[in-house]
């Protein structure tokens, strides 16, 4: 495409207002947009794919936490892949695929040192946004790094059908986990997580007592929680936690749209016994492991010994539908919008 057929606005997302609680389509506008030439050093990228994911709910309120909140009547952002229509910027030239922030929107145009350069030929443009993207690197960091990961663990992770916990159970079972339990919301998820991604075990949150169910599916114990979810899985956890055990605590998705503050685990005096850790991450300290992680897990995509799902939403116009999508556990796999 010619810069000179390139359309002169792109559809974008804007934040109208902080939500309370469950975010409403009210608190948000689909807006148009001028295209922005790129000035010097800067591209203009035609996005392919964009990202919704749960952290973005955080950025929604005013509260200060580890990203700044988006701002009011400006575009949001998020995770994006798509391809270069115009460069002035060394080293990045038009046709380039690259990943970038720039999502919640058609065209982005930003510095081009922003972006990091994808091959389409290696993977498909959508994995770079999850199964080896930032949701991938998430898992594997946290997992192997902060949860201290060892062969022959146990290993239990809420939220399993997800882009990050369906890829944590497979890591750990790649890596020689002596058991790996899944919990989720729904019984054809469950069935998933045992006949496709190959956990010994999984159930459905919504069937009964998490306690009861994780009891029944780790008669050993829990030496590895990773919490996506928080609430009822987290104090389970810890009550099937053995000695040295530890909980990463990678999001709690369970408490993201609550007015008032979440009680915590009433049994924390257990992790005296069991010497046990639990330690929160974000995924942005452990950069330093993507040469690693890229290899490593893209190995498996390509040979399939990790399998991923994607939830593909088609069009700008429902991004806002997919995020609340994945606020609600609709998607199996990473929730995705194809622009």
């Amino acid at each position: 495409m010619t810069e000179s057929a390139l359309p002169t606005t792109s559809r974008e997302w804007r934040l109208l207002s902080r939500p309370v609680g469950w975010p409403k389509p009210d608190d948000f506008e689909l807006a148009d947009a001028e295209i922005r030439q790129p000035g010097p050093g800067e591209v203009l990228v035609r996005n392919a794919y964009v990202s919704v994911d749960p952290y973005m709910r955080g950025r929604m309120s005013a509260a200060k936490s580890y990203v700044a909140p988006f701002e009011l009547g400006k575009a949001m952002q998020g995770g994006a892949v798509g391809e270069v229509v115009a460069s002035t910027a060394e080293g990045v030239s038009v046709g380039d695929h690259v990943l970038h922030f720039g999502g919640w929107r058609e065209y982005a145009t930003f510095d081009a040192r922003q972006a990091v350069k994808v091959d389409p030929e290696a993977a498909p443009l959508s994995t770079y946004l999850g199964v080896l993207g930032m949701t991938g690197l998430t898992a594997y960091a946290g997992l192997l790094r902060t949860g201290s990961f060892k062969e022959g663990d146990s290993v239990f992770v809420s939220g399993a059908a997800g882009a990050v916990g369906s890829q944590v159970g497979q890591i750990a079972r790649l890596k020689g986990a002596s058991r790996v339990i899944g919990s989720a919301g729904s019984d054809e998820k469950v069935k998933l997580l045992v006949e496709e991604y190959g956990f010994d075990a999984a159930f459905n949150y919504k069937n009964g007592s998490v306690a009861a169910q994780l009891r029944e599916a780790a008669p050993g114990g829990v030496d590895v929680y990773f919490d996506n979810v928080g609430g009822d899985h987290l104090e389970a956890a810890i009550g099937s936690l053995n000695e040295k055990g530890r909980i990463v605590i990678c999001g709690m998705i369970s408490v993201y749209n609550n007015t008032e503050p979440a009680p915590g685990p009433k049994n924390l005096a257990r992790l005296i016994a069991t010497r046990g850790r639990i330690e929160g991450f974000l995924v942005g300290d452990h950069y330093d492991l993507q040469p690693e992680f890229v290899q490593e897990v893209g190995g498996w995509v390509r040979s399939g010994e990790l399998k991923y799902r994607e939830t593909v939403v088609e069009g700008i116009e429902n991004n806002l539908e997919a995020f609340l999508g994945v606020l609600r556990g609709d998607n199996t796999g990473k929730m995705i919008v194809k622009l």
